[in-house]
């Protein structure tokens, strides 16, 4: 049986700018199930950055409900949702957000800290998600020794470490040249392989048709959502 991982519930977030109150999201229904493999779209303006924010528990709904893996976190506290954010998203940026000090190691197991693990533990287990995203050479660089991809592959490694339910990709590939975008799009594909849920936002068509499943934003509303039957391979 194919279980859910996330299910969204008439989701609506609306700002405050002023007096004015802008809908960033009007109503958002939406489920994925484990083990898919998602591309969400949408021009500037569109929600899709908040949706994000909601699905990676960096922000709440103004109204609706979401579950991750049957628990709602809609209206949990702070410190509840940092808990399950560290323990159930994978986050992957645009900008890598590596600390420029610390090594590809130390980058890794930071997660892991947050989670109380015992340090040979965390060591152990951020060696291991380094060689499975091909950086078993590069484990002592610090960032500024790394390339592009070298140093999304890091940021891919540090989403992995803490076993996720969600791998989700803010514009992945935004910062890198052609070459190294389908590298690391050959290495979320990898990962969907190894039985994980993957969900990119972007906002290249190109990128967008590695996935199986696009779903497309507009004005805070889901306007498209169709099965990809032309996958690149």
């Amino acid at each position: 049986m194919v279980t859910e991982t996330l299910r969204l519930e008439n989701i609506k977030k609306d700002f405050c700018m002023g007096e004015v109150v802008v809908n960033a999201l009007r109503g958002v229904d939406l489920s994925i199930k484990k083990n898919e493999f998602v591309a969400l779209m949408g021009p500037s303006g569109s929600g899709k950055s908040t949706l994000m924010n909601i699905i990676g528990c960096l922000d709440t709904p103004t109204s609706g409900r979401y579950f991750i893996n049957g628990k709602d976190v809609s209206n949990i506290d702070d410190d509840s949702l940092s808990e399950i954010r560290n323990k159930e998203i994978g986050f992957i940026f645009q900008t890598f957000n590596l600390l420029p000090r610390a090594t590809a190691l130390e980058n890794v197991m930071l997660p892991q800290i947050y989670a109380g693990v015992p340090r040979s533990e965390r060591l152990k287990n951020a060696e291991n998600v380094l060689r499975k995203v091909g950086l078993s050479d590069r484990m002592e660089h610090r960032p500024s020794e790394l390339s592009g991809g070298q140093k999304q592959r890091v940021a891919t490694a540090r989403a992995l470490i803490n076993n996720p339910s969600i791998i989700l990709a803010d514009e992945p590939t935004g910062a890198l040249d052609t070459k190294t975008s389908l590298e690391i799009m050959g290495l979320l594909k990898d990962i969907h392989a190894a039985g994980n849920t993957v969900i990119i936002i972007t906002h290249e068509e190109d990128i967008a048709l590695h996935a199986h499943r696009i779903i497309r934003l507009v004005d805070g509303l889901i306007v498209s959502d169709k099965i990809n039957n032309n996958v690149i391979a």
